[in-house]
């Protein structure tokens, strides 16, 4: 299996833009680099596993189709990054797509759509992500929630390229999930852990700790 999806998100990532998710995270860009490598597949295997039934699969294609193809990667950019006013037609699709309202206390894009993704288990991605990258369950979340609209942007445009269908796009997102957990590492082990979990409260992350020591003081 290929990692071509994750692969094409990291690319368009450059350095410029991890810098600016270091200083949005208060950290250095190394650090952020390493953490972006282990959100990118955490993100895209929950996607993976909910679009591993029809109605899921069916779900994110309407919504990568209808709200996300005709975005530009550039204004997404902006936008979670604080680069400009995220209103107008990007905020509001953001927002329509994710169910937000127009209120003040209405969540971010990037925070409708790691619910939508998550799920439940929003708790154990953020809390796995942060101890095993040093970022802390806040930073965690707030670089997935950086990520989130990224993610979809990215995979909208994949798809639209690709001409796929609901479970076309279902078989690439699954094929992207077992790849990573197949090479294991901090990412596969933490996209497993997490997804894994039955929510009775009772993560141990010890092993994300240890696999995630090595990258955070290189």
């Amino acid at each position: 299996m290929s990692n071509d999806l994750l692969n094409s998100i990291l690319g368009s990532l450059g350095p410029k833009a991890v810098e600016q998710v270091a200083n949005q995270l208060g950290t250095d860009p190394q650090q952020a680099e390493g953490a972006i490598q282990a959100a990118l597949p955490l993100l895209l295997g929950a996607m993976g596993k909910n679009a591993s039934q029809p109605e899921g699969a069916q779900a994110l294609h309407s919504a990568l189709e209808n709200d996300h193809a005709s975005l530009d990667l550039g204004s997404v950019l902006g936008a979670v990054m604080g680069n400009g006013q995220s209103g107008g037609d990007l905020g509001d699709i953001l927002g329509a797509v994710m169910g937000n309202s127009n209120s003040s206390s209405a969540p971010s894009a990037g925070e409708s759509i790691l619910r939508h993704v998550f799920g439940g288990q929003q708790q154990w991605a953020t809390q796995g992500l942060g101890q095993a990258t040093g970022l802390g369950g806040q930073g965690a979340n707030q670089l997935l929630a950086i990520l989130a609209p990224i993610v979809m942007q990215i995979l909208a445009k994949k798809m639209q390229s690709n001409n796929w269908s609901p479970s076309q796009l279902g078989n690439a997102l699954g094929q992207q999930r077992q790849a990573v957990a197949q090479e294991g590492g901090l990412a596969g082990g933490l996209m497993n852990a997490v997804l894994d979990k039955d929510g009775d409260g009772d993560v141990d992350f010890s092993d994300m700790l240890s696999l995630g020591a090595g990258f955070l003081k290189k």
